[in-house]
């Protein structure tokens, strides 16, 4: 154990990081990678591939994303910034160029090739888009000749339109909802709350009637009869069938049918294979996370740093929360993955990227303070708008 006078990079970062919230992180990052060879090779073989192809590229993935996000962890929050500015403008970048040269699955594009490897844009530009929020919310807090609010509804503006170009209508909603957590803290006037939460609504009732996939799936949702709901089925009997301790590694059936079982419904047979108590941990996991995360929210001095990380882990466990409600039937499909631990490599980076942003941005550092910071001026952890 390094003492407090050795100050070499490595000593002061193990020092300063939150040395918990690294062990849940990295024991979601390990789990993902075993529930992947549970889930992962009937899915493998149906597509006529080797049974642990899908298994052997989340394993390959496991050391990039350690290094990712421990390596992030060592930045300062001036240098956290820097990397989500340049990160923004190649992800935005390969974000329009996915809508001209993309692979098209299902209907959208998405997905684009680099160097060899599919990469889904969208993916690295959700942690880099709430960094960036969060530095103009606070900039605009602090200096009233910077038109911080209005830059961030243009930022908002710029990352989902090309999101509803693709059509990628859960990461739209999602972005969404990070960014209005990052208004209101920052402290919205009544009048936004009511404008915006009426966009949202709009939003929500366009997108059914415009867009077809949409209304499919909350068709199912609300009206099962409606159409095919043989996934969502198949993943609530898979509750059923493996009770509270499951039954066994390897003795799960419904991840023989299920076609997203490794990505969208891994959550599933993680708890046909091993039980809920498991699925139980996993939510323990990630609510742990999420809490400590909003604990140094509140207890940070730099406006920018409580912001940051109340939007990162807002992110994180908005997007944990709507993949395990899916898999429970309780929200309509959306397609978001279960971070850390379902199938794909972009995936993986980027929630790599986005937790070493949030463990660089926790670490303790001098002035900050062991009470409740404030936010916008108001006294209590609490958060209390502006009037209109």
């Amino acid at each position: 154990m390094s003492g407090r006078a050795d100050r070499n990079p490595v000593s002061e970062w193990w020092r300063t990081v939150d040395k918990a919230m690294l062990a849940g992180l990295t024991t979601l990052l390990v789990g993902g990678v075993v529930l992947s060879l549970a889930a992962s090779p009937p899915v493998a073989e149906r597509l006529n591939l080797d049974t642990y192809h899908f298994f052997k590229r989340q394993a390959f993935f496991l050391g990039p994303s350690l290094i990712v996000m421990i390596g992030v962890s060592f930045l300062s929050p001036r240098h956290v910034r820097r990397v989500a500015f340049y990160g923004f403008l190649i992800a935005f970048a390969l974000m329009i160029a996915t809508l001209f040269v993309g692979a098209e699955v299902k209907g959208s594009r998405r997905w684009i090739y680099v160097l060899g490897l599919s990469v889904q844009p969208s993916e690295f530009i959700k942690p880099m888009f709430v960094v960036l929020a969060a530095w103009l919310f606070s900039e605009s807090a602090k200096r009233t000749d910077i038109p911080g609010n209005l830059f961030a509804i243009l930022l908002l503006i710029l990352v989902t339109a090309p999101l509803v170009v693709q059509p990628d209508f859960g990461q739209t909603m999602l972005i969404s909802i990070v960014w209005s957590i990052l208004f209101f803290l920052a402290g919205m006037p009544w009048l936004w709350i009511f404008v915006l939460g009426g966009l949202g609504v709009a939003g929500i009732v366009s997108a059914y009637l415009i867009l077809p996939h949409v209304t499919a799936r909350i068709d199912r949702f609300l009206f099962p009869d409606s159409g095919d709901t043989f996934q969502i089925d198949t993943a609530i009997e898979s509750f059923v069938n493996g009770g509270w301790f499951g039954r066994g590694p390897g003795e799960g059936t419904v991840k023989r049918i299920l076609p997203d079982s490794h990505t969208d419904f891994v959550f599933a047979v993680a708890a046909e294979e091993y039980g809920i108590v498991i699925c139980l941990v996993l939510v323990a996991l990630f609510a742990f996370i999420v809490l400590r995360g909003f604990l140094h929210a509140f207890r940070a001095s730099d406006p920018f740093v409580r912001l940051s990380v109340s939007g990162l882990v807002a992110l994180f466990g908005l997007q944990s929360t709507i993949n395990m409600a899916v898999n429970l039937h309780l929200m309509p499909s959306k397609g978001m993955t279960l971070p850390f631990v379902s199938y794909g490599g972009s995936s993986l980076l980027a929630v790599a990227l986005g937790t070493g942003f949030l463990l660089a941005l926790t670490r303790r550092r001098a002035g900050d303070k062991i009470q409740f910071a404030p936010f916008n001026g108001v006294s209590l952890p609490a958060h209390t708008p502006k009037s209109a």
